[in-house]
């Protein structure tokens, strides 16, 4: 069984953008299921962007029914040894060019 947490800075920004983006907590949720099942995710949507021992940093693509072709941007830690997902952040790439690295590091700081 995977487990999903979010960090404080996700939960605000999934919040601000569902409501411009009606679909993204459903899209969000069956994005969950994907993981859970291959937690790197798998072809040209996913990219690992950061590895240690026991997290992978995942970048990926998140299908935006609200966006039809087009897609938000999520980042997201993948924990091997207890199954547990955490979103770093989510962002629509036509708002914002790159991942926050400083939020990525913040969190490997405080493993």
């Amino acid at each position: 069984m995977s487990n999903f947490e979010q960090l404080p800075e996700f939960a605000r920004e999934l919040k601000k953008l569902s409501k411009k983006y009606r679909s993204l907590e459903k899209d969000l949720r069956d994005f969950e299921a994907v993981i859970s099942v291959m937690p790197t995710g798998a072809g040209k949507n996913f990219t690992i962007i950061h590895v240690q021992e026991d997290v992978k940093i995942v970048k990926a693509r998140l299908a935006c029914k609200t966006l039809r072709d087009r897609s938000m941007r999520i980042i997201y830690a993948y924990h091997d040894a207890t199954i547990t997902f955490v979103h770093i952040e989510i962002y629509f790439k036509g708002n914002k060019e790159n991942e926050d690295r400083g939020r990525i590091e913040n969190y490997l700081k405080n493993l």
